[in-house]
């Protein structure tokens, strides 16, 4: 499988969001001496603006473009508004859920460990990152995985991760999805209507 490799903050710094968004921390504040007082680009063109908040999108959930691609498609087909089911179904997948629990540190780790079968959902043993989550799906690290240091450790830290309102943390190891999440669930600014004009090319 595919992998994005792209280094976090350079990134985050030309896509213009925090790396917090990510999970990462920015403890080491290092500014670039190259190049100094030098002036950015004027005006970005219609296309670079599109471009730029689907490039943003994809990277904040780890998407390569096939499978971003493929979620477009699915949320034009639904009834509701296309850029708001987009960002809803990529909130609602499985890794992003465990993110979001505080059970790992960045989606990355998240993803990871969903790939290695470290939870469930109601009970069924789930190693799919892309999974959809839906309400009502309970959410848990499996029996075997919680006594191991890694959970021990996030579990240690996950007291000031908050958790948003369509998630109910339901114990310590669990979570409950109460309902879908909605346009302003979303903790990162983006303007998703530009994704769609894009892709509607």
């Amino acid at each position: 499988m595919a992998k994005n490799m792209q280094p976090i903050v350079k990134r985050c710094r030309a896509l213009g969001i925090s790396p917090a968004v990510l999970g990462y921390t920015e403890n080491s504040k290092r500014e670039s001496i190259r190049n100094p007082g030098a002036q950015r680009r004027g005006k970005k063109s219609e296309y670079a603006m599109q471009l730029a908040e689907k490039q943003k999108v994809k990277f904040v959930y780890g998407m390569l473009e096939k499978q971003f691609h493929a979620y477009y498609l699915k949320a034009a087909r639904s009834s509701g508004n296309t850029g708001e089911e987009l960002l809803s179904m990529l909130e609602r997948r499985l890794d992003n859920v465990v993110f979001r629990l505080g059970f790992a540190n960045t989606r990355r780790e998240a993803r990871q460990l969903v790939n290695h079968g470290h939870f469930t959902i109601n009970g069924k043993r789930v190693d799919i990152p892309s999974y959809l989550v839906k309400p009502g799906e309970v959410i848990a690290v499996c029996e075997k995985s919680r006594s191991t240091n890694r959970f021990k450790m996030l579990n240690e830290g996950s007291a000031v991760h908050s958790t948003p309102k369509w998630i109910e943390k339901a114990g310590t190891f669990e979570g409950k999805i109460i309902a879908k999440p909605v346009r302003d669930d979303i903790d990162f600014d983006v303007a998703e209507h530009l994704i769609v004009e894009l892709y509607s090319k």
